[in-house]
């Protein structure tokens, strides 16, 4: 009687054992993530080159002007990234391609320039990745009307679209008192847009570089991970036409 043996009371010595081993596990886990999300990709796109364009012959992507690298700050500044994305999303994640915002899809090598990216973070307005191309930045015969354009844009955007819902940005030009002749650089405004008589809008320094960086951003030039599908021509057209309804 009272013999038998008695059962060993159990301790947390095993949890508090095995303690190292969860912080070692917890260590690993963001280390992992730091190197995936951070590091890899720092290195991805710090080793990085430009590619020699087939269709110009000059390596993508190229160093911005001066005024345009301006126009980035001002762009910046200005948090026009939080109403326009600088990304062409893949066919299957939205009508992108089909709006006509890119010839191809955004990747990395896009950004090879950009310090900082500016991907955006909502997209109120229009993808910019391509407004330089989609705006005759190219056409030397195109170009001032699309400065002009972009400028009445900038000043008050319901000058040139009736329901924008883009802020104005007056204070990036100047009214003044006409001297003489108008100014060439003066916006070619109308309506209740236009400043009394007498006077004149002219663009600040600011929204001339705005402008020159928009005009800027052109990323459609065919890379090998990201290839531009030339539109079909007359003859293959007529090819395919030929194999798929043949001659009897």
């Amino acid at each position: 009687m009272g013999g038998g043996s008695r059962r060993p009371e159990r301790s947390g010595g095993s949890l508090v054992n095995s303690t190292p081993l969860v912080f070692l596990g917890i260590l690993l886990g963001l280390s992992a993530s730091w190197w995936g999300m951070v590091v890899a990709p720092k290195w991805q796109l710090g080793t990085g080159s430009t590619v020699v364009a087939k269709e110009t012959g000059q390596h993508y992507p190229s160093a911005r002007p001066g005024l345009a690298q301006q126009g980035a700050q001002i762009y910046r500044s200005e948090g026009c990234n939080t109403c326009h994305s600088q990304v062409v999303r893949p066919e299957g994640f939205g009508s992108d391609l089909g709006w006509g915002w890119g010839r191809r899809r955004t990747v990395a090598q896009d950004y090879l320039r950009d310090q900082p990216v500016m991907l955006g973070t909502v997209r109120v307005g229009p993808d910019l990745s391509n407004i330089g191309s989609r705006m005759g930045a190219g056409d030397t015969n195109a170009q001032p009307a699309m400065v002009a354009y972009h400028l009445k844009h900038l000043y008050h955007p319901r000058s040139v679209m009736a329901k924008s819902v883009m802020p104005a940005y007056p204070y990036l030009f100047e009214k003044r008192p006409v001297n003489g002749a108008p100014s060439v650089d003066a916006l070619k405004l109308e309506g209740e847009f236009a400043p009394e008589a007498g006077f004149e809008v002219v663009p600040r320094p600011e929204a001339t570089a705005l402008v020159a960086y928009l005009l800027s951003l052109r990323s459609s030039i065919s890379l090998p991970e990201a290839p531009v599908v030339p539109p079909p021509t007359n003859g293959v057209a007529v090819a395919t036409n030929a194999t798929a309804n043949p001659a009897r």
